[in-house]
């Protein structure tokens, strides 16, 4: 990324000193430090309802619920789950706050969530109940405290981001002609802290790789081809494929499935794999790849079946399906883009550390259409993520909010 011009974060320094002297913007300030007790409950109560990937709908009710009791307007739900509700400004675009609903947690997941002292443990605690709370915050604030903004604020929780949601949320509200073109600016809330700035969207593409054969008896079939070895033959020779180390690129396969007793020729496997980059070409490298692999691999079977198995049982049928279960386009922010000067501008003015990462969050869909979007934490800290120890510590929250509020109200054009 280039360097930033400096006469560009002096005007915006300038004008955030100014918002920040404003009586309203004081009060702000203090209404959030007396407020943690209120938000480490709402974020418990979110904590507490099952949002499993594909059923978010309860933990939407609860964010729906809350957003009427704050007023705000046009509170909606959308064809897919998203919840939706505006703070009125003047004009037609608007800066859009958001955090996803839902958990990488199955459903059934037991929520054993409990508060100690200032941390809060359990199950999708930090992620995202870090960002869902935050949000719910500012908007709480701006019902509390009057402040003065030109551009409407739109709030959504939505649904998807997690693992096989592939994003659909997001993808949605992107695709939804009220939208589209409508939403100038984007800040997404995703998990625990304020040390991070996601101005450059991770792309992934995910496939579960299926391969299929008559099956058998391990002793009166033998010969018939296996799918387990023609899935291990294709991942030894997927896994000796060059990988880049810029633009950085990687692959995974997370999950293998087959067979039902040792005895069994299996009459399928499965594999799930992971590819990622900041480069749509490198990832369509690696798909063609990973399908060369499988096709010489059953090549490879197919032939081992002639030296291996009586005439009579010839020929065996042997197939392959690639599912795709997710796609994450990549992007990336420019360095001059409003959205990133404001907010190192508001890091610096706030005496805050925070580095621009890449990673796959929302943010990705706005990227990937050349939409200005950040992804950026909710405050606090957090730790655990996606597993059952999962934690949050509201210690800290405070300046993750000012954080928020000063990077939106920026956005939105407040004390102009």
């Amino acid at each position: 990324m280039v360097t930033p011009r400096p006469e560009l974060l002096s005007d915006l320094q300038q004008d955030l000193v100014r918002l920040q002297a404003l009586e309203e913007i004081r009060n702000a300030f203090a209404w959030l430090r007396s407020h943690e007790p209120q938000f480490a409950s709402w974020q418990l109560q979110a904590a507490r309802i099952p949002a499993p990937p594909f059923g978010e709908s309860a933990r939407g009710d609860w964010l729906e619920a809350r957003f009427r009791e704050q007023g705000l307007d046009d509170v909606h739900r959308d064809d897919v789950g998203n919840v939706f509700g505006i703070h009125p400004g003047v004009g037609a675009t608007y800066v859009a706050l958001s955090a996803h609903l839902d958990t990488v947690f199955p459903a059934g997941t037991p929520l054993n969530i409990r508060q100690q002292g200032t941390r809060l443990y359990g199950p999708g605690v930090s992620d995202n109940g870090a960002g869902v709370t935050a949000m719910l915050a500012i908007v709480a604030l701006l019902r509390a405290v009057q402040i003065r903004h030109s551009l409407p604020l739109l709030f959504i929780g939505n649904v998807g981001e997690e693992g096989e949601g592939d994003l659909r949320g997001m993808r949605h509200i992107f695709s939804a002609p009220r939208w589209r073109d409508s939403i100038h600016y984007s800040l997404i809330l995703d998990g625990a802290g304020s040390d991070t700035i996601v101005a450059e969207a991770l792309g992934s593409r995910r496939f579960e790789v299926i391969v299929r054969g008559p099956g058998g008896h391990s002793w009166t079939d033998f010969g018939a081809p296996n799918p387990i070895v023609v899935l291990s033959r294709a991942i030894q020779e997927f896994a000796r494929t060059p990988v880049p180390a810029s633009p950085k690129t990687s692959f995974n396969i997370g999950v293998i499935r087959g067979g039902t007793s040792v005895n069994s020729i299996p009459e399928s496997a499965s594999m799930r794999v992971d590819i990622r980059s900041t480069s749509m070409a490198e990832m369509e490298r690696l798909e063609h790849a990973l399908r060369a692999a499988i096709d010489r691999a059953i090549e490879e079977e197919s032939r081992a079946i002639e030296s291996r198995a009586p005439a009579q049982k010839r020929p065996f049928g042997v197939s392959c399906e690639f599912v795709p279960i997710g796609n994450r386009p990549a992007g990336e922010l420019n360095a001059n883009a409003r959205m990133l000067q404001v907010i190192r501008a508001v890091d610096a003015q706030l005496g805050n550390v925070a580095q621009v990462q890449r990673a796959s969050t929302d943010a990705n869909i706005p990227l990937s259409i050349g939409r200005e979007a950040l992804a950026i934490g909710g405050g606090g800290i957090g730790g655990g993520a996606h597993t059952l120890q999962e934690w949050f510590d509201c210690s800290g929250r405070e300046l993750g909010l000012k954080r928020i509020l000063l990077t939106l109200l920026m956005l939105a054009g407040a004390g102009e």
